[in-house]
């Protein structure tokens, strides 16, 4: 492993920002993320598979009366957007290190406002249809940790993957889509996000991909 590697795990060890197993706040945190880790009542929005966590930060450099939480398994990854939030001085950003799989140790029933899958792996085999992030098993974890009335957004490059998505929640009972559209920048919703792009999201629309998005929720 190399040094920097192991600056950035040192680094994440110690900021305040970061939740992960070793650290006791990991073991209590499940529904007390307002209370113990914001010290505050405000929304919280949780992103998935956060990465670097561009979108993570820049949300809340935007939305300063909202709690933001982003959820990955990379550590190196998880520094990057630590960093800048605590660099930046924004007390409502936080990150959890987990699989996606556990989320439902970390929080509570009713406890996430508002929820972002932003450009999941598309996970396109057949065989790998239960690891996509949108799958039934997925979804009903969402809609556990879910606030009544709250909101789950949906981002992606992929078609297949957004097809998959959009038969899968309108064939449901208990799931209302509010939004729905094969190009999120020539919809009019695109000022929403507030030009908040992802290295990902970036690099597909270079390469000509549309954005597809659906927003919804449990009813």
């Amino acid at each position: 492993m190399g040094r920097n590697k192991l600056e950035r795990f040192r680094q994440i060890e110690e900021n305040t920002n970061v939740i992960q197993p070793g650290k006791e706040i990991f073991e209590k945190i499940k529904g007390n993320w307002k209370a113990v880790q914001f010290q505050n009542e405000a929304p919280l929005v949780v992103e998935l598979a956060c990465g670097r966590g561009e979108f993570t930060v820049g949300q809340a450099r935007v939305e300063p009366e909202k709690n933001y939480v982003g959820v990955d398994i990379k550590g190196g990854r998880i520094w990057k957007g630590s960093s800048i939030a605590i660099a930046e001085g924004l007390k409502n950003v936080a990150f959890l290190r987990t699989q996606i799989e556990l989320i439902e140790a970390s929080f509570e029933v009713d406890e996430i406002d508002e929820l972002w899958i932003t450009f999941p792996d598309p996970r396109p085999k057949d065989r790998d249809e239960r690891k996509r992030l949108t799958a039934p098993k997925f979804l009903e974890m969402y809609k556990k940790i879910m606030t009544p009335g709250g909101h789950v957004h949906f981002k992606t490059d992929n078609t297949g993957l957004y097809e998959y998505t959009f038969e899968l929640l309108n064939s449901r009972e208990d799931i209302v889509i509010f939004k729905n559209t094969r190009d999120f920048y020539m919809s009019e919703w695109k000022e929403n996000h507030h030009g908040i792009m992802t290295r990902y999201e970036k690099m597909f629309m270079e390469k000509g991909e549309t954005i597809k998005y659906i927003e919804f929720g449990f009813k």
